[in-house]
């Protein structure tokens, strides 16, 4: 009992000690956040972003190694001398067109405050603290963190976490599979009026084939998704269009079931091939992300501290029961213990991937979420570490 005792005391005094190390790094962090904001950068081109992040973590005493696994924007560093290994993940891409819409500027800024809160006291809570920068998670294939994953980033790490801007806070996020890939089409150029007989029409292969998902939809699961964009239609409208072609993303539950909509899919891509002539070409897709598993008793543990700082969680809302996204996290959750709940930035009505909700992300209900995130992982990784069974189990998988 007096042992159990001590170490509650000692958490607190941990806990207390990683906030006010957070506190005198508050200031910089919203100016980083706000910095990220202003220059956003493209998956695998986050350059600015990755520098920035780097050189704050080795200001604050992290040893740091950029251009890590041969991925020039991704980046480790590292503080603690603890046995257990728990990794901080920092996203900093950016979506095309609607800028930091996802709020990765926030993630970046969270995950490292959180390392950074949580290095004053990772020696004595007998943990490493690693912060991994995963570039381009915005991308549906072949991703940051899938990369890093198959080169052997993650090998000495034991638990990962992560949080996510968002409407509103969710512990446990549905986060479903997904698989991004590049569909093209080519044909035969003729003058479209003259000689309209001797083309073939790559338009119109990617007609039938958008024609045929939409009536694929009657037949796939309720939680499937099937979305996506005409990257090339033609160059002129009297020349008959020899090369098209469209960006797609398909997402089901799991990855089991999204293999068979995959399948499905490249079949209405066939079937606009077959009709008209034309030659069909997919790239990717050959990487996609899986569907999250959240460890429940870590889940339980950032509920417990997010709810300290005042945050709440609807346990039943009709919006969190339509939430359904994708990340790479969830395939680093499949490989190592892992959560990646939301925090809310009070954005209602704008959402995710809005350009309303990129004006949100640097608001100051957004740089209080950065504050609340970056101290409840920070908090969330002492009680793991205080946590015997927990920590039991988590060093046992190495």
């Amino acid at each position: 009992m007096m042992r159990a005792v001590q170490s509650r005391r000692y958490s607190v005094n941990s806990k207390q000690a990683a906030r006010e190390r957070l506190g005198q790094a508050r200031a910089s962090l919203t100016a980083l956040s706000h910095r990220i904001h202003a220059h956003p950068e493209l998956g695998f081109e986050e350059e600015q972003a990755c520098g920035w992040l780097a050189e704050m973590l080795d200001a604050a005493g992290f040893a740091v190694q950029t251009g890590i696994c041969e991925l020039p924007t991704a980046f480790v560093a590292k503080a603690g001398s603890g046995p257990l290994n728990i990794g901080i993940m920092a996203e900093y891409d950016s979506l095309p067109g609607v800028g930091h819409a996802c709020g990765h500027n926030l993630i970046a800024a969270m995950s490292a405050g959180a390392a950074i809160a949580l290095a004053k006291v990772a020696d004595d809570a007998g943990i490493t603290v690693t912060v991994m920068g995963t570039p381009a998670e915005e991308v549906g294939n072949a991703s940051g963190k899938i990369l890093l994953l198959e080169r052997g980033a993650y090998a000495c790490i034991h638990a990962a976490m992560m949080v996510h801007p968002a409407p509103m806070d969710y512990v446990q996020p549905k986060i479903i599979a997904a698989s991004m890939f590049d569909v093209h089409y080519t044909g035969k150029e003729a003058h479209a009026s003259a000689f309209p007989e001797l083309g073939i029409n790559a338009s119109d292969a990617l007609t039938v084939a958008q024609t045929s998902i939409g009536l694929l939809r009657q037949h796939i699961r309720q939680g499937d998704r099937i979305h996506g964009i005409c990257t090339h239609g033609g160059d002129a409208a009297n020349i008959v269009p020899a090369h098209t072609s469209a960006r797609y993303m398909i997402r089901s539950e799991t990855l089991d079931e999204l293999q068979e909509l995959r399948v499905k899919v490249h079949h209405c891509f066939e079937a606009g091939a077959l009709a008209t002539g034309s030659k069909l070409e997919v790239r990717g897709g050959d990487k996609p992300y899986t569907e999250m598993l959240h460890d429940a008793d870590m889940a339980v543990l950032y509920r417990n501290n997010a709810e300290s700082l005042g945050r709440k969680f609807p346990d039943a809302d009709s919006a969190v029961g339509r939430f359904s996204a994708s990340t790479d996290m969830g395939n680093v959750s499949k490989a190592i213990p892992s959560i990646h709940p939301m925090i809310g930035i009070d954005c209602l009505p704008a959402v995710n991937h809005q350009p309303e909700f990129a004006a949100h992300c640097v608001r100051a209900a957004a740089d209080q979420a950065l504050w609340d995130g970056a101290l409840g992982m920070a908090w969330t990784a002492i009680d793991m570490a205080a946590d015997k069974n927990l920590s039991k189990r988590l060093l046992a998988r190495k």
